[in-house]
């Protein structure tokens, strides 16, 4: 009996955790400063969030800046993710980079600023 009820409050836990959402905190930067004509890395760092649902997309002038690399899902405590995406660039005044994340249905475009 007390096997079944330890299954039980463990499966009940689990349920609880897993239906927490939690909303991604986004941080888009760049590994150096942000000078123009410089090459440089565009950063976009999602964390804190909960279920894995989750697509980054690194923008220039709103399309998709191709070659970028992604790191592999992480686990942090409380059942929170954390996940980073990056791709080489060289910043023009005249251009817009961004961040898009899209978390479970949610859709978020973030902007970088050279001046960070």
């Amino acid at each position: 009996m007390k096997i079944i009820l330890s299954i039980l409050a463990l499966g009940l836990f689990y349920a609880t955790v897993e239906s927490k959402e939690s909303p991604p905190k986004v941080q888009v930067y760049s590994r150096n400063p942000g000078n123009f004509g410089e090459k440089n890395v565009l950063i976009c760092h999602v964390s804190g969030f909960h279920p894995p649902d989750i697509s980054i997309q690194l923008l220039k002038n709103g399309k998709e800046i191709p070659n970028s690399n992604q790191t592999d899902l992480a686990f942090e405590q409380g059942w929170q993710f954390n996940l980073t995406k990056s791709v080489f660039f060289t910043p023009a005044a005249e251009e817009e980079y961004s961040c898009r994340v899209r978390h479970l249905k949610n859709l978020k475009t973030y902007t970088w600023e050279a001046d960070m």
